[in-house]
């Protein structure tokens, strides 16, 4: 049996045992304060009121029974058993491995349909799933001061599967110092999912009080309006805004940070591998810069012969363009060259914007995966 199954199973055991003794014990107060209660009633002298209290008392036992049971429950399942998802280390897709479920139905083919990605899957990989680490070895040996500014992370999100947002989410919280991470902001371009309502609220609410903020839009604002929504409600001093569908990687915040603490006029991309859309694999992608074509569409290119020459895995990578759905920018300095155009009405136009306006923009030694 594997340590974390095993650590897991004696946890319930003792959990179970303890409920147990917990539940004998207001058995047996219940039962004489039930005989106090039928000796009481025997008695010409017995008062109204000493009997008001009595159920008074019996009722509050009840009460506490109850919230017991519930936090045995949140223990052993976790928060997201309710809404039909998993917590916690094992499982399929663990350690960013192919994963696959059969399903023939037609909710599974609806799902791939909405989504573009195998929703049905994602539903059954854990929220805290490992993934491998393919930073270059330098980057892994390298560090850093401790007094970096936080970071807010915004994800931008519109009925995206709930299972997908949740573990974009974990996994920034997971591999994130907390010291670093001041607030994760969810905002919502106007979803129209039912599940993307009451179920991500309440899971929040419960699971992360305090440090994530739902923001949602009355209506449909498009990408650009929607980041400059989240950029709006942030109050740390870096903001990084990704897509709803990422997952993190350890060490990734700690080089950015540190670039922009060099010099706040930066804008730092963070090195994006690939989660496949079917199997949810991860899968390793070479060291690029980001370019565009004649059409003005961003694609990967060769880095720069000067990054080349250096033979350093680990040295940042200046590019002319950058990828819009994953970039980390001084909070103020983004205000001052004028955010993002609010008129542009559909993705991809900021991939060549930015990489115009701004001195720098580089590709650190940090690592996220994307779908």
């Amino acid at each position: 049996m594997a340590p974390a199954r095993r650590i897991k199973t004696l946890l319930t055991v003792n959990i179970l045992f303890f409920l147990g003794i917990v539940l004998f014990s207001v058995y047996c107060r219940i039962s004489e304060r039930s005989e106090e209660l039928v000796q009481v009633s025997d008695r010409r002298h017995r008062t109204w009121g000493s009997s008001q209290q009595l159920l008074k008392e019996r009722d509050n036992i009840l009460q506490r029974l109850d919230h017991l049971e519930d936090v045995v429950y949140s223990q052993l399942n976790g928060l997201a058993k309710p809404i039909g998802l998993m917590e916690g280390p094992g499982g399929l897709g663990q350690g960013g491995v192919a994963a696959t479920v059969r399903d023939d139905s037609h909710e599974f083919d609806a799902k791939y349909e909405d989504y573009g990605y195998n929703a049905q899957l994602s539903d059954r990989i854990s929220l805290d799933r490992s993934i491998p680490d393919y930073r270059p070895q330098k980057c892994k040996q390298m560090t850093y001061q401790s007094n970096l500014p936080q970071i807010a992370v915004v994800f931008i999100f519109v009925n995206e599967a709930l299972s997908v947002i949740l573990r974009s989410v974990h996994s920034v919280v997971n591999h994130t110092p907390p010291h670093l991470l001041k607030e994760v902001i969810l905002v919502d371009d106007n979803s129209d999912s039912v599940e993307l309502k009451i179920n991500l609220d309440q899971y929040i609410n419960k699971r992360y009080p305090g440090l994530v903020k739902i923001v949602r839009n009355s209506k449909r604002e498009g990408l650009i309006r929607a980041r400059i929504q989240g950029w709006k409600v942030a109050t740390a001093p870096v903001v990084g805004f990704f897509d709803a569908h990422v997952e993190f990687n350890v060490g990734w915040v700690q080089p950015v940070l540190s670039r922009i603490k060099e010099d706040h006029t930066r804008i730092i991309l963070p090195a994006i591998d690939n989660i496949k859309y079917n199997t949810f694999e991860v899968q390793q992608y070479a060291n690029a810069a980001h370019g565009y074509n004649w059409g003005l569409w961003c694609m990967y290119i060769i880095p720069p012969q000067e990054w080349l020459d250096r033979g350093d895995e680990a040295a940042p990578i200046r590019t002319p363009a950058m990828i819009g759905c994953s970039f980390v920018v001084h909070r103020e300095y983004f205000g001052e060259i004028g955010l993002l155009d609010p008129g542009m009405e559909i993705y991809g136009g900021e991939n060549i914007e930015l990489g115009m306006r701004v001195s720098e923009t580089l590709v650190a030694c940090s690592e996220k995966e994307t779908k």
